[in-house]
């Protein structure tokens, strides 16, 4: 069949992986802020190959669509795409089926320059996304963060955020000034110190939003991508991250107390291969209280 490789992205991705002819190439969505794409290529040889290529080549200027364009924000990215990188290379493989990621087949990295390429989640059972979910699929996402907090607690978190999550209070100090309610705002460094105090640690996604989440059609267990912001800290931070992408503020007051039933449950049969009951009571105690 004809090679259709006539993208730089194309290109690249089809050398690393041995060089094979490019059959399909499509573009799935472009990066935040102009900082890239995310592109489906099929590869050829004995058996067509689909993988997904996440290209991230960042522009002099940012494009933030909420005007965030500062240089704190794009070394921030810049540091981001060096975390994802480190994540896939040093920590992925340690996810398992029940905190499942795609595998990465294939990376280069060069100054300000990334390209990673993945296997396709979409050919591998998870082609569904999401904007809101059915309680069913809400509780399968949170037993992928249980089995993920519970797989990387204690971890420190070398070579990725020292504090994980996409909204970090430090990383975050034009956001906090652009706050107009007076209380919030002068809450959110309280709120903080409590969350970076708490003695149970784990590893979080860091920004794990519901879009974030590949699921299968059918039900059962799904599959997490986008691991930029993850980093060290309480798990908290991704539950409640997490039921505020799917729910509504009204839902989520009367539903929360459910769901964080369901997530301490998957986190108590994850975690108790490693913690002993004692220790998995003080760390629901805190983290419930957070």
């Amino acid at each position: 069949m004809k090679d259709l490789a006539p993208h730089p992205v194309a290109q690249q991705a089809s050398s690393l992986l041995g060089g094979d002819a490019v059959l399909h190439f499509e573009l799935i969505q472009e990066l935040w802020s102009g900082y890239g794409a995310i592109y489906r290529l099929v590869l050829g040889g004995r058996a067509p190959r689909p993988v997904v290529v996440k290209s991230v080549a960042p522009p002099s200027r940012s494009k933030h669509p909420r005007g965030w364009d500062t240089d704190l924000s794009h070394q921030r990215k810049l540091r981001s795409y060096g975390v994802e990188r480190s994540w896939y290379l040093h920590y992925a493989s340690r996810s398992g089926d029940s905190a499942r990621v795609p595998a990465l087949l294939a990376e280069s990295c060069t100054d300000e320059q990334w390209l990673f390429v993945f296997e396709d989640l979409d050919q591998a059972g998870f082609s569904a996304r999401r904007h809101r979910a059915a309680p069913a699929e809400i509780r399968a996402c949170l037993s992928w963060l249980a089995s993920f907090h519970a797989t990387f607690l204690g971890q420190e978190p070398e070579g990725l955020w020292p504090v994980g999550t996409y909204w970090h209070l430090d990383t975050r100090p034009d956001e906090l000034r652009a706050i107009r309610d007076s209380r919030l705002r002068d809450a959110a460094p309280r709120i903080d110190a409590r969350l970076s105090a708490c003695r149970y640690k784990t590893l979080v996604h860091g920004d794990a939003k519901i879009a974030n989440f590949c699921l299968p059609p059918q039900g059962g267990p799904v599959a997490a991508v986008d691991f930029q912001y993850v980093g060290g800290g309480c798990g908290m931070k991704d539950v409640a991250y997490f039921l505020s992408s799917c729910l509504e503020p009204s839902e989520l007051d009367r539903r929360a107390g459910q769901y964080l039933d369901d997530y301490f449950g998957a986190l108590r049969a994850h975690a108790a291969p490693r913690l002993g009951a004692e220790a998995l009571a003080e760390l629901e105690a805190e983290w419930r209280s957070l």
